[in-house]
């Protein structure tokens, strides 16, 4: 079996204030023409969809049990770009496990983290 790639499919009820929550905070461009119901949105070499759920879908608000997880090589000039702006989860830090990085909630609750590799000591 293979896989190219795996894109997050977000449903919210709030579709133009995720679209501006991406665009306007994060960084990202809204592919989709004339955004009505689900858009996609892209930033370097990632792309999330968020959509209004469908009829088939029970959907009160957003819950997923885990995070979306964002690896770049400059999670420090992310951080500063963003601690102000959003709903911090918690803030940058060294973890035992190799990774700098800290955790915001966009405009749903939906947890995303951004973390980098720590230089590892040769």
């Amino acid at each position: 079996m293979k896989l190219d790639r795996l894109t997050p499919f977000l449903y919210t009820n709030q579709f133009a204030s995720t679209i501006e929550f991406y665009t306007q905070t994060l960084g990202f461009t809204c592919l989709t023409d004339e955004p009505t119901f689900w858009a996609c949105l892209q930033k370097d070499e990632v792309q999330i969809f968020v959509s209004l759920p469908n009829e088939h879908i029970g959907f009160e608000k957003a819950v997923f049990t885990g995070s979306f997880y964002f690896n770049t090589p400059n999670v420090d000039e992310i951080w500063e770009q963003l601690k102000d702006q959003v709903n911090v989860c918690y803030p940058l830090e060294d973890f035992d496990y190799g990774m700098r990085e800290f955790a915001i909630y966009d405009n749903n609750g939906y947890l995303l983290q951004f973390g980098q590799d720590l230089p590892t000591n040769q």
